[in-house]
């Protein structure tokens, strides 16, 4: 059986999963639901279809819920079955488009900065935003093994 790199975005809904062979996206699953009811349910499906031996998420920022599980989730398969976790930037998979925060609050990436030292939490005005994509090679997504969670969550 081949091996393929499983790619999550469970930061917002629906989520999404894609597959990928030789850095190619072959499959694309998405799903409506809580974090926490979709993904045990989808990996127990793509565990046993495809031969994973590399996790990517989307570690931030977003739904803080969905990160924290997502992160306990996968961190736990990581560590059970020996198979590398990385994390990517929620902006990388959205065309840099605000993210939702809280309420009518989204989440910004400073526009001088393509990393996430500079994320602003403001309301949304006439910005677009845009659906989150998997991209159809791998090879253009950038990724850490920095994989903690990236909650940056808005002061109180």
């Amino acid at each position: 059986m081949q091996q393929s790199k499983v790619l999550v975005i469970s930061i917002s809904n629906p989520i999404i999963v894609g597959i990928y062979q030789n850095d190619i996206l072959i499959e694309t699953v998405s799903k409506d639901g809580k974090t926490s009811d979709i993904l045990p349910s989808l990996f127990d499906i793509i565990m046993k279809k495809y031969n994973v031996h590399e996790i990517y998420y989307v570690s931030g920022p977003g739904s803080y819920m969905a990160i924290k599980i997502a992160y306990v989730f996968l961190k736990t398969i990581s560590i059970v079955k020996e198979i590398p976790l990385f994390a990517i930037s929620g902006f990388d998979l959205n065309n840099n488009s605000p993210i939702k925060a809280l309420g009518k609050k989204y989440f910004f990436r400073d526009d001088n900065k393509l990393d996430d030292d500079k994320i602003a939490i403001k309301f949304l005005n006439d910005e677009k935003v845009e659906p989150f994509t998997l991209p159809q090679k791998f090879d253009k997504i950038k990724y850490t093994d920095d994989t903690l969670p990236k909650y940056n969550l808005p002061a109180v």
